[in-house]
């Protein structure tokens, strides 16, 4: 493999220079590690909602609530997956982030913790993307249901034209972009791009959104305890920690943008 992207423009020094530079960039990744687990520390003080509204799903083992989907553990981790009944395929970004799962599901079911992820499309469409590319994670479809505008990661057309409320913000209405273009790769040239990938017009694409919500059950009733949405679900993409962690960093750059893991070709 060639390689490719940005050309290295880097400093070169000794190894004592390097052991220096490196002690005091540790000591601000300390302070980092600390500040996260204050932060995750506050993230679980949050007080919760009491959910009443009655949701279904469609699942592999049939029709189920949302207290069902905790499976006899007392807390459920979902990640609001962009496929729309009307997408083709599902969102590029949101698959990368889903190569991640497999391996995580079953840690966190040993730990009291059921992992969901959950789309708008119909479950026989979601189970035919999820044997293309080779996952086992659990994923419902909330086809039919008010459980993703209730959490706030699918609109309708008329909110989108009149401005929806997503992470917290309220966003600009949105004037009408019209039809993709023809179906490709991800590529980075923002929603046009993933639109075409997903097999749908722009649009269409943008009134899914990502998101990570977070339940728990207690006495039988089911508690909203925390969600997150657009870039806070960065820490969830295990793909970009690594590449934190690399000499060029994410190196989001032409033909290197990520793509679903069967795109690639002869990489």
């Amino acid at each position: 493999m060639s390689a490719k992207g940005t050309k290295f423009k880097h400093e070169v020094v000794s190894r004592e220079e390097w052991i220096a530079a490196r002690k005091k960039l540790l000591a601000e990744e300390k302070d980092l590690t600390r500040r996260s687990d204050e932060v995750a520390r506050q993230r679980q003080e949050l007080p919760w909602v009491k959910i009443d509204k009655e949701y279904r799903f469609e699942t592999d083992g049939g029709e189920a609530s949302l207290a069902d989907l905790f499976r006899g553990r007392s807390q459920l981790l979902v990640y609001h997956f962009m496929f729309g009944p009307d997408y083709k395929a599902g969102c590029p970004s949101c698959s990368a982030i889903a190569d991640g799962f497999n391996g995580i599901a079953i840690h966190l079911a040993n730990h009291d913790v059921m992992f969901w992820a959950i789309s708008r499309a119909p479950l026989a469409q979601l189970n035919e993307y999820k044997k293309r590319l080779g996952w086992t994670f659990p994923w419902a479809s909330s086809f039919g249901s008010d459980f993703n505008f209730d959490f706030n990661v699918s609109f309708t057309e008329d909110q989108q034209r009149n401005g929806i409320e997503y992470n917290y913000r309220r966003e600009p209405p949105m004037e009408p972009r019209g039809e993709a273009p023809p179906l490709s790769s991800s590529a980075p040239g923002g929603p046009t791009e993933f639109a075409a990938a997903s097999g749908t017009d722009v649009d269409t694409y943008t009134r899914e959104r990502p998101g990570v919500s977070a339940f728990a059950l207690d006495d039988g009733i089911v508690y909203h305890a925390y969600s997150a949405y657009s870039r806070g679900v960065d820490g969830l993409w295990g793909m970009y920690q690594w590449l934190d962690r690399a000499p060029k960093g994410r190196n989001e750059d032409g033909d290197l943008w990520w793509k679903r893991h069967d795109e690639y070709g002869g990489r």
